[in-house]
């Protein structure tokens, strides 16, 4: 019963809001009359009933994905608007979610879109939305946890999500007003510069904030999960630990932090080799499925976690048994959560 941990979708209602706005994120027409998200990343075309329900149905049954856990992705911006626009536009976005994972329990779950340009507002969101039907959990932008400094401000969501056992997707996005947010440099060759180069290497800095310092410790009941593998850690952790040796041969080795560190990540647009090389270095307790909630992610990620070569038990904690443990955590959580 693979479960699809990161499943963007935009609904029909905040679909239409956004072909009407003017400014991104917006919703425009491309010449040859494609629709398209006007948004940092470039190219970013949207299928023919990429808002439509029906559709979205139909591409799981097609790349046999039981449920999937929806999500609005923060790279659109939605989130950084000005804070009664981001208000009133996530609210929009997590009543349409709920409404569908209400009417179909067996097929969605939600994670929340939460407004960035005030913490109380955050805050006052996720409480609201957690309470209603089908919601598991929030996003939250990267960029808040590149450092540990910067990821102090969002312990009041941790400590909110922690007594609702929540699952937070900490996914590739801006905070609102960051004078000392990283630049990459898109003169040339835009899409590989931010939709890998700097997305990754954002990430990486996610997961050393997340598994190299305690931050977590006083949340023992949140579910931490970074899209892409985390990042770059599968393919550096070589070098991270070099670096200990020769510099601090005293420290514990980032390997072992890494390993041990309650973070998950999902396998999202990597290959057979990729999936190979975390479950080495996470282990296939710590990896879910993710597609991105495209037709051809889906495809895509199915194909590579068939093609890897682990164990049929490691095939079937990341389609299957590590997402639904987490999904089940937040379904235990007491009903005085919110108290």
């Amino acid at each position: 019963m693979p479960i699809d941990m990161h499943a963007h979708w935009i609904p029909k209602a905040l679909a239409d809001v956004l072909r009407k706005r003017t400014a991104p994120p917006r919703i425009g027409l491309t010449n040859d009359g494609q629709e398209f998200i006007d948004c940092e990343l470039p190219s970013l075309r949207v299928p023919k009933g990429f808002d439509d329900l029906a559709t979205r149905l139909d591409s799981m049954e097609r790349n046999g994905i039981t449920h999937g856990v929806l999500s609005l992705s923060t790279v659109y911006g939605v989130e950084t608007l000005p804070l009664a626009d981001s208000i009133e536009l996530c609210r929009l976005y997590n009543d349409a979610i709920s409404e569908v994972c209400a009417a179909h329990p067996e097929r969605f779950s939600g994670l929340a879109a939460l407004p960035g340009a005030d913490l109380e507002a955050m805050l006052s969101e996720f409480e609201r939305a957690s309470d209603l039907p089908g919601m598991v959990g929030a996003l939250l932008p990267g960029d808040g946890f590149l450092t540990l400094r910067r990821a102090e401000r969002f312990r009041p969501i941790f400590s909110a999500a922690n007594r609702r056992n929540s699952i937070l997707l900490i996914h590739y996005g801006k905070l609102v007003d960051d004078p000392d947010a990283p630049h990459a440099d898109i003169t040339d060759n835009a899409h590989a510069r931010i939709g890998t180069l700097d997305m990754q290497a954002r990430l990486s800095s996610n997961m050393i904030t997340f598994c190299m310092s305690d931050f977590l410790e006083e949340y023992p009941n949140v579910t931490v999960l970074s899209h892409n593998l985390g990042g770059n850690l599968p393919f550096e952790v070589e070098r991270l630990d070099h670096r200990i040796l020769v510099d601090r041969p005293g420290d514990e080795l980032p390997s072992r932090r890494i390993r041990a560190a309650r973070v998950m990540v999902d396998c999202n647009s990597f290959g057979a080799r990729s999936i190979e090389r975390a479950v080495e270095v996470y282990g296939a307790d710590r990896i879910v499925l993710g597609s991105d909630g495209t037709d051809f992610g889906m495809k895509w990620s199915r194909d590579a976690i068939a093609e890897a070569r682990i164990s049929e038990a490691d095939k079937h904690a990341i389609l299957d048994s590590n997402a639904a443990a987490a999904l089940a955590r937040v379904k235990r959580a007491p009903a005085s959560a919110a108290a």
